[in-house]
């Protein structure tokens, strides 16, 4: 059952004579500038994300020790849950919006395709 010197020759040769290429994703230029606009929109929804965890935070925490109600029916669990969708989903309609923002930007046709 040992492989007969003539096909063990054929593997090597069949390898490498690929004439077939295809470019990397990387270098097109237009890869490029969607790395770039989801880089962006990425640190454009993290600031937006902080922004709204200090803003749902204060109030939430202030109305737990001051509102008899929110002192009585919202525990910790609550309470996280509250800020943390409210963070969320700032972040996910502010790069949403970036990333729509730029795609329309990128869409218009520049005549050099």
């Amino acid at each position: 059952m040992a492989i007969s010197t003539e096909s063990g020759n054929v593997w090597p040769r069949r390898k490498h004579a690929s004439s077939f290429v295809i470019p990397s994703p990387v270098d097109h230029p237009k890869s490029r500038t969607a790395e770039e606009s989801t880089r962006e929109a990425s640190r454009q929804g993290a600031k937006s994300a902080a922004v709204a965890f200090v803003v749902s935070s204060v109030p939430t925490l202030v109305a737990v020790r001051k509102i008899p109600w929110a002192k009585a029916n919202l525990n910790h669990t609550g309470q996280a849950l509250i800020i943390c969708a409210a963070t969320i989903a700032t972040y996910f309609i502010s790069a949403d919006k970036a990333i729509l923002q730029s795609a329309r930007k990128n869409a218009r046709y520049d005549g050099r395709d």
